[in-house]
């Protein structure tokens, strides 16, 4: 192909300057700074990942109805002596004598001093204060509305040495309260608080519907910093930390500390599932292990204290002890669940109605008995009078017997305790299939162990010197042949255990002894 000289000249400018618009745009594209042009620099990182739903949305709706609760009381000076009275100022002298039950509930109530120290680390002055006739503070805790009227739940721990109530609402506003009623058994209390306009309020959850993993959020007054939100997971249920007769807990990690005592865990609809009551803190601190109440009894409990003020319990009164392999196996059950009576008060309305020692109580209106502390539940659940069909594992099959409750004492009976020792026996005998030295009482009723073999079974069982076995398989012992032909019928029916009823201050229990191998 022929270009003329001309042509060629204006197509070799046209190709250059081409070439050097695209090397200007290049350059520019990879940050060079060139003549007469402004920096450009590349996007920052940003990564399109799944939003993770938040509590944001819960929290703002539910947090009107958390308050912080402040406790003052007429306290007396506290006496120069030199003593230490730090557990009488907590209150901790009210509280059963359990070392595991006084650490919870002292390292979870009050204003979050220790040691002395406030909740930044600064000591606190013991002052001296010459007008003892007015209120000082004592405790602080959290607490919920649960009516548009006022009433507000809170621990019995919290309240229970006060005589003046404050609440602090979530805004600042401060209210003044009243004390309507506590259950110390559940470590429940009522407030009411009197105000211009409806308070906003929550309601309980069914916490027969919460399953471990579920998320949950707590919101409370944690070392007296007010409304504090923490987030975690339902960590277990049903569990028991020795604190009273009713123990059901819910296990939460979410972050619980002092002064969330009384305040609420809600679900992610924002119900309360639980009330923060206790935590396991070897170290003082949120260690991820809290206890709940859980709803339906804190539901059931808050409106006794509404209504009456009080709590009236329904009462069998029996004294029960749990079924294990043995106990089952000696009796004929399949399984371990139930309540075995280990006695029958004789003031009260199970043995008025036919109940007694040695009957397995495996159901109670139609609901099943799993264990001593869910008998203890379904009764206190009943008003007193109800009337209830109790079934129970007697000889070999199940009976029912109509109960007509009573009312639980407000304290438990005493033993007597004025009985005379046993005389030392004469002539010993031995039952030497079950590791055991025995004597007949002197009552007349019973044989006394003289002795246990250490290497017996019934010295795993925790059988001493002193006990007195009064029947084996529901049949009067008197003498040695006795519990030797009850042995024999076990091992004809089939069983590898007898059950020995066995007395020991004036209070009886249950033990299954092995009476064949394999």
């Amino acid at each position: 192909m022929n270009i003329a000289p001309n042509s060629y000249s204006r197509t070799r400018k046209r190709l250059l300057a081409a070439v050097a618009s695209l090397a200007v745009a290049g350059a520019v594209g990879f940050g060079v700074v060139t003549t007469g042009t402004a920096p450009v620099l590349a996007d920052a990182v940003r990564v399109e990942a799944p939003q993770v739903p938040g509590f944001a949305d819960i929290v703002e709706r539910v947090s009107p109805a958390v308050v912080s609760v402040k406790v003052k009381a007429k306290i007396e000076p506290a006496a120069d002596d030199g003593s230490d009275q730090s557990d009488d100022q907590d209150g901790m002298n009210n509280l059963p004598d359990n070392p595991q039950l006084r650490r919870f509930f002292k390292e979870f109530r009050g204003f979050g001093d220790q040691n002395g120290q406030n909740q930044f680390g600064s000591r606190r002055f013991n002052h001296r204060d010459h007008n003892n006739d007015q209120p000082r503070p004592v405790a602080q805790g959290s607490g919920f509305f649960i009516s548009d009227d006022g009433y507000l739940v809170t621990n019995n721990h919290v309240v229970e040495e006060g005589s003046a109530f404050t609440v602090v609402m979530n805004d600042g506003k401060e209210l003044d309260a009243k004390l309507i009623g506590t259950d110390p058994r559940t470590d429940l209390a009522v407030l009411k608080v009197d105000g211009v306009g409806k308070f906003t309020y929550v309601d309980f959850a069914d916490d027969s519907k919460v399953r471990v993993g579920d998320w949950v959020v707590a919101v409370g007054n944690p070392f007296g910093l007010g409304g504090t939100v923490t987030a975690g997971i339902v960590s277990a249920r049903g569990r028991d930390i020795g604190a009273g007769p009713y123990d059901d807990f819910l296990q939460i990690d979410a972050s619980v500390n002092r002064g969330n005592s009384g305040g609420p865990t809600f679900n992610l609809n924002g119900q309360v599932v639980g009330i923060n009551t206790a935590i396991f803190s070897p170290s003082g601190g949120s260690v991820g292990i809290a206890f709940d109440i859980p709803a339906s009894t804190a539901k059931q409990v808050v409106e006794d204290l509404m209504k009456n003020g009080s709590v009236q319990r329904g009462w069998l009164g029996v004294e029960i002890q749990p079924v294990t392999s043995d106990i089952a196996e000696s009796l004929g059950l399949k399984s371990e669940k139930g309540a075995l009576v280990s006695s029958a008060q004789d003031d009260g309305p199970g043995k008025k109605a036919g109940i007694t020692a040695g009957d397995v109580i495996t159901q109670v209106d139609g609901k099943d008995v799993a264990s001593p502390k869910e008998l203890a539940r379904l009764i206190g659940a009943y008003s007193p009078g109800k009337s209830v069909d109790v079934i129970v594992w007697r000889d070999g099959k199940s009976e029912t017997i109509k109960v007509d409750l009573g009312k639980l004492p407000a304290s438990d009976k005493q033993a007597s305790t004025d009985q005379q020792p046993p005389a030392a026996p004469a002539k010993p005998d031995t039952l030497a299939d079950l590791g055991l030295t025995v004597t007949k009482s002197e009552k007349g009723k019973g044989l006394v162990v003289t002795d246990v073999d250490p290497d017996s079974d019934a010295a795993d069982r925790g059988i001493q010197p002193g006990d007195i076995i009064t029947s084996v398989n529901s049949v009067e012992v008197s003498g040695t042949d006795d519990v030797t032909k009850a042995m024999a019928d076990a091992v004809k029916s089939g069983r590898k255990a007898v059950l020995m009823q066995i007395t020991r201050d004036d209070s009886n229990r249950f033990v299954a002894l092995p009476v064949a191998k394999g």
